[in-house]
């Protein structure tokens, strides 16, 4: 064992139902010898260890249950944090799992490992049907390439409740209002006229919106929770204005929803293959500002190809949400307004795709980085799937039985590569697309600050950037802009 603090591990069990038949415990010897340089950890990732007050276990997501909440970094060298707080269970469906879902709160607001956001709220999630332990922070990833202004911070931890293991799970924001999270200005119950009242709102377009404390049909029949402001401070005057201006972004979306972000979110949806993206979508709207803006991303579970109603998803051909993914309300056709019937929002889409693909979307860095979660994940994994030994279980939506961590991190990667491929053809993308027509510049317009492709006047790639090459005439490519220079 890897600590440097000799301890002792004593476990009492008592007779069914004794209620503490013991009234006093009292140890005799010698104080513990070490420091605290390095601190036990279950694996190579970090601890996440939670003793409720008397023992009591979540139960439901009402009821928060107070905790001591200690965390020990993933390098074990000290605990970075042992606070008081609160712990409920979270999510909807899955909840139905024997691994819960929970929310831990702390009594403050606490900085957590790397995390950038300092807050009281994060969330444990289970990733009980996904054997790969990673879907979520892959497709976190692919989110940040293609450039969403937030992607929510997730870091994989081994956690104990009660001193009991309850297995791998990945520590991530609450999606809430926050300068580091969803960075827009928190309304109170005094903000009832302009400009204050214009902003922001946390909206959450989802399925199971019916449940939450404040939500509307839209005019569309998209079902709306108010995520923030939320329902203990949420005024009728505030409550009014949002769901006005949520129905007027549907009705003219070209001029008050925000393209960008939209077009990124549901880029993320559909390389990732995610058959919930428009079942739960959450949006935002800033203060003085009409537009409505759309992200994070959320919830991938069913991604990368585990989901039996889409399997095999590279054999569609059409985008998931069009064809097999599921949809709340009337989203289909709003997105189908935008991405299928609108060509300006096609070009752009094509745009931002073309330069997240000169940049980091690509299968190698995408493979690269899946390859590292796998090797991450290997201690963590096999004691997972000791604790639940599903692997050979068909749990949730899981469309083949494939055996082994292994098979199932491969059947990701597959996943991945190909459908890189789908996207670049079912956008029309195209990386050398008329290069050889592209006329001599008497001037750079490249920003060089940013990445880009350097390739010879027939073709070839030559690397990324000006650096050691010869003098002579040369063409680069930044995204959609292609220009032949002289060196």
């Amino acid at each position: 064992m890897n600590c440097s603090k000799g301890f002792r591990y004593v476990r009492y069990v008592g007779p069914n139902d004794a209620r503490c038949n013991i009234a006093e415990l009292e140890f005799y010897g010698h104080e513990g010898e070490g420091d605290e340089s390095q601190l036990y950890r279950l694996t190579n990732l970090p601890t996440v260890s939670i003793h409720t007050l008397n023992g009591e276990l979540p139960y439901d997501k009402e009821h928060q249950i107070s905790a001591q909440i200690t965390i020990i970094g993933d390098s074990g060298n000290k605990v970075l944090l042992s606070e008081p707080g609160t712990i409920r269970e979270r999510g909807n469906y899955s909840r139905n799992f024997p691994k819960k879902p929970y929310r831990i709160k702390f009594d403050s607001k606490q900085h957590v490992l790397d995390a950038p956001a300092k807050a009281k709220k994060w969330t444990l999630i289970n990733n009980y049907g996904d054997k790969t332990l990673m879907r979520n922070m892959l497709a976190f990833e692919i989110s940040r390439q293609l450039g969403m202004p937030y992607t929510p911070y997730s870091k994989a931890v081994d956690v104990l409740l009660n001193g009991e293991y309850k297995g791998c799970y990945q520590l991530c924001d609450q999606v809430e209002v926050n300068k580091k999270r969803v960075a827009i200005d928190e309304l109170t119950p005094q903000d009832n006229s302009a400009p204050a009242l214009t902003g922001g709102y946390l909206l959450e377009v989802d399925a199971y919106a019916y449940d939450e404390e404040v939500m509307f049909y839209s005019a569309n029949n998209n079902p709306v929770a108010i995520k923030s402001p939320d329902g203990d401070s949420i005024t009728w005057v505030q409550r009014k204005y949002i769901e006005s201006a949520f129905n007027k972004m549907e009705q003219q979306w070209q001029r008050y929803l925000d393209l960008n972000t939209f077009l990124r979110h549901f880029l993320t949806g559909e390389l990732s293959g995610n058959t919930d993206t428009y079942w739960s979508v959450f949006m935002y709207k800033q203060r003085e500002n009409d537009t409505i803006y759309t992200g994070p991303v959320w919830d991938f579970d069913l991604a990368f190809e585990n989901d039996n109603r889409t399997y095999p998803i590279n054999n569609l051909n059409d985008y998931l949400y069009r064809t097999k993914g599921s949809y709340t309300g009337n989203m289909r056709s709003f997105v189908d307004k935008i991405v299928v019937s609108n060509t300006n929002a096609k070009k752009r889409m094509l745009e931002i795709w073309a330069e997240a693909r000169q940049d980091k979307l690509t299968e190698e860095y995408l493979v690269a980085y899946l390859d590292s979660l796998e090797e991450m994940l290997q201690e963590s994994q096999r004691l997972n799937f000791l604790r639940w030994p599903i692997m050979n279980q068909y749990v949730h939506q899981n469309p083949v039985l494939w055996g082994s961590y292994k098979a199932e991190v491969d059947n990701a990667r597959r996943f991945l590569k190909k459908r890189i491929t789908w996207m670049d053809n079912k956008l029309g993308y195209d990386a050398m697309a008329d290069i050889h027509d592209v006329e001599l510049a008497n001037e750079w317009s490249i920003d060089t600050d940013r990445p880009y492709e350097v390739y010879s006047v027939g073709g070839q790639l030559l690397g990324h950037d000006m650096t050691g090459l010869p003098q002579g005439v040369y063409i680069l490519r930044q995204g959609m802009k292609t220009m032949k220079v002289r060196r």
